[in-house]
């Protein structure tokens, strides 16, 4: 198959129960008269882990948050090659299913009669797949959208502002933290940072924590207390939380996070996902689109 993908697409496998009775979310098109995860194409700027979201709100009505990435299908159509990335999700609000266009069913199958119900073979391998991840936490680590250069400052430098790229940026990070349902917001003082959250935060209706130890005023003097902090917030943490930093700044949030320090461009964000004992078990790069 040629590299060169034409169409991207997302989906989850979202599962609920316990060990014993797990069940996963399937669904039937009727023009296809298949059963299959929910799935659908990309928007134009949209990032993969929102397409997965949105595409099981549409089809099926539940709200989920994504845990852990899975392997992707890659396979020929009519308009060229076609990828789709796959994540465990968790409900957060189930909905009555409305019959639409697309789909007419939904169901929540046990495994054994997923595998046997499930029409595509690249599927059931996917649905195998989720079954050996656990349930994560993740924290999504944000560098700052793009900021005014110093020499066109005149402020304080903490109150330097973003750019109009800087607040695209912004919302285009809303897409991301909305995927993996971000409740806990923690951010440099600095106002680039606090910017960078807030589209996120009046969406949700999150307020913003902001430390002045994550500044690149405080933060690249105090750098132990830089790495205490963001190693006991990943351990400390009950719900998905997303903290924004500086670049000065980054390579100790990194140390404290247990992660080899790496560049990130303005506006990236790295998804740390751990489990119940607190173990970092994957993490995820996304890059910005804006």
């Amino acid at each position: 198959m040629s590299k060169s993908i034409k169409i991207r697409a997302a989906g989850a496998v979202v599962l609920r129960g316990g060990e014993d009775d797990l069940e996963v979310l399937t669904i039937h098109r009727q023009r296809y008269d298949d059963w299959s995860l929910p799935k659908g194409k990309g928007k134009v700027d949209e990032l993969p882990p929102h397409t997965a979201i949105r595409e099981v709100l549409e089809e099926t009505g539940h709200v989920v948050r994504l845990g852990l990435r899975l392997p992707s299908m890659r396979y020929n159509v009519s308009k060229g090659p076609k990828k789709v990335e796959y994540w465990r999700a968790a409900v957060v609000e189930e909905r009555t299913f409305e019959p639409n266009h697309e789909v007419d069913k939904v169901r929540w199958m046990t495994i054994d009669k997923a595998m046997r119900r499930l029409t595509y073979a690249d599927e059931r391998r996917v649905l195998s797949a989720a079954l050996l991840k656990p349930p994560t936490i993740p924290l999504v680590l944000v560098r700052h959208g793009k900021a005014m250069l110093r020499k066109d400052w005149s402020g304080p430098d903490q109150e330097r502002r973003l750019t109009a790229r800087g607040r695209r940026q912004s919302e285009v990070l809303t897409q991301l933290l909305s995927a993996y349902g971000v409740e806990s917001l923690v951010s440099s003082s600095s106002t680039r940072c606090v910017q960078t959250l807030t589209p996120y935060a009046e969406k949700a209706g999150l307020e913003i924590a902001r430390e002045d130890v994550l500044t690149e005023e405080q933060g690249t003097v105090r750098p132990k207390d830089v790495r205490r902090y963001t190693a006991n917030l990943l351990q400390d943490i009950t719900v998905p939380t997303a903290i924004c930093g500086h670049r000065p700044v980054l390579p100790s949030m990194f140390e404290g996070l247990g992660l080899e320090p790496r560049p990130m461009v303005v506006g990236e964000a790295i998804v740390i996902h751990r489990d119940a004992e607190g173990n970092r078990v994957a993490v995820e790069v996304h890059k910005p689109t804006a």
